[in-house]
């Protein structure tokens, strides 16, 4: 490539970087413009997957409000009362919900601390049960299943101020975990943000520590570090028996039941009109507008382009078709074509190993590692963004699926691509490390266990790129609602846990 052809390709990708990439492998924290200025909206990640200590059920964790500053009281961050909060569930695979769950907050706010002054506080005393008197700014919630109520104030734990405010947080916390008469579990409130990616060097024109040398713009190679790390989010958690969600009612037979493939995403509206009163206050009247979305990671990021986000927050997934062209011709293949000239060259249209993988699912054919092939999660023609999860693949304890390489034993942290299939695209774990599976399959570096089921090349260096942040920053929990105790206001670390070079 002759030096003026290249500077002008290099001109052109900082030029697509500064406009549309900004917002690339934030997952969904600030990934759209009108979401941005409302994050109590704001979906931030979506987890789906078979629970690893109740296999016979299906856990949902719908996370909002991004970069939660642990630290930012008084008010710190509670769900907006304002805001209906949404869980959909398809089992047919048209993309349209067929279990729906609604939540809606309140929060009560004493107007005078526990002496009857008038206050700003959020505590005035140790919080030591979710009832506390000490806690001046209790908040509470109601959930529906398909327009019916089936759980009424349940409460919600405080933030994780610190250890004279909150002591025996973890224990707080588990106390707001809640068993449904269904037998349904449920959660809401702060937790940490098991989302962890280097921000700071992706937004810093797609930028990966590891791989500075090979970047058109060089620096030297350097560990990764998550910009996630240190920060909260508000997590609902949902623990459903799988009968409850199956279009049979049954639990599956296997992995190639035909009722086994589900597919999930999240979702937050508010009611059309708000109106800023007189006394300061505000209140909203109206038909409920879906303001966010959420199903696949990074789809929002990474494949829609600016002037459609807003209006791709607003659809439901039975309308993705209209989206697919984006999909074939994704424009972060051109720019990692042009920044990064020393990966093995992407196709950069007639992707429809993207479609397959994040608007259909997919079938495995028989192979040594899945013998008779497998349904995974194909559900059919209709392309739409969700969560597709094959409840028929049962995970061991550790989470790592029956079928994964080493028969089952240790997770990888790259799911699918490293013949885990108990990980993303097949639902989406805490641990899966999403950044890095849909850097390499914009890349075509799917590595050899999926490049064969979707019939394109398993390029070199494109199947070892990544951001070089390969775990969260906190511990998960081995039981539900799993995801990491939220960090605490008066202890916390931004920027920690940077990995050794690989």
């Amino acid at each position: 490539m002759s030096t003026r052809v290249k500077a002008a390709g290099l001109a052109g990708a900082i030029l697509i970087a500064a406009t549309s990439v900004t917002g690339v492998f934030a997952s969904s924290h600030r990934e759209a413009p009108l979401i941005s200025g409302d994050p109590s909206a704001d979906n931030t990640d979506l987890y789906a997957f078979v629970s690893p200590d109740d296999p016979d059920s299906l856990t949902i964790i719908a996370n909002y409000i991004p970069l939660e500053e642990p630290a930012g009281g008084p008010n710190f961050f509670p769900f907006d009362d304002q805001v209906r909060y949404e869980i959909h569930v398809d089992n047919n695979g048209d993309g349209r919900p067929d279990t729906s769950y609604t939540f809606r907050f309140s929060s009560q706010t004493k107007a005078t601390n526990f002496a009857g002054i008038p206050t700003f506080l959020y505590n005035d005393g140790p919080i030591t049960s979710l009832t506390d008197e000490h806690w001046l700014t209790p908040q509470t919630y109601d959930i529906e299943r398909n327009g019916t109520r089936i759980g009424s104030e349940l409460p919600t734990p405080p933030a994780n101020i610190g250890p004279r405010s909150t002591p025996n947080y973890a224990a707080l916390a588990a106390s707001a975990v809640v068993t449904l008469g269904d037998g349904t579990k449920v959660f809401a409130g702060q937790r940490d943000d098991a989302f962890f990616v280097d921000l700071g060097s992706i937004f810093d024109l797609a930028g990966l520590r590891p791989f500075n040398t090979l970047h058109a713009l060089p620096l030297p190679a350097e560990a990764g570090a998550d910009g996630v790390s240190g920060f909260n989010t508000n997590s609902i958690a949902l623990q459903i028996p799988l009968e409850q969600l199956t279009k049979d009612h049954a639990l599956p037979t296997g992995p190639n039941d035909p009722d086994a493939v589900l597919g999930v995403w999240a979702a937050a509206s508010r009611q059309k009109h708000r109106t800023l009163n007189d006394d300061g206050s505000t209140s909203a009247s109206g038909k409920w507008i879906q303001v966010s979305r959420l199903g696949n990671p990074l789809i929002n990021e990474v494949i829609i382009p600016r002037v459609a986000k807003d209006y791709w927050n607003n659809q439901a997934p039975a309308g993705d078709a209209q989206f697919a062209k984006f999909y074939l011709a994704p424009e972060l293949a051109a720019v990692a074509n042009v920044l990064y000239d020393a990966l093995d060259t992407p196709a950069t249209s007639n992707r429809g190993d993207l479609v397959a993988v994040l608007l259909t699912g997919l079938n495995i054919p028989a192979s040594d590692i899945v013998p008779g092939g497998l349904q995974f999660t194909g559900t059919g023609a209709t392309q739409a963004d969700m969560l597709r999860v094959n409840s028929g693949i049962k995970p061991n304890a550790a989470g790592a699926c029956v079928f994964g390489v080493d028969g089952g034993g240790t997770p990888s942290r790259l799911g699918a691509i490293d013949a885990d299939l108990c990980g993303f695209p097949n639902g989406r774990r805490l641990l899966d490390d999403v950044a890095d599976i849909e850097l390499r399959a914009v890349v075509e570096g799917y590595g050899p266990t999926l490049n064969a089921v979707l019939g394109v090349p398993n390029r070199t260096p494109n199947n070892l790129i990544g951001d070089g942040v390969d775990a969260n920053d906190t511990p998960f929990l081995a039981v539900f609602p799993y995801a990491g105790t939220p960090q605490s206001g008066y202890e916390h670390v931004h920027m920690h846990g940077l990995n050794p070079m690989p």
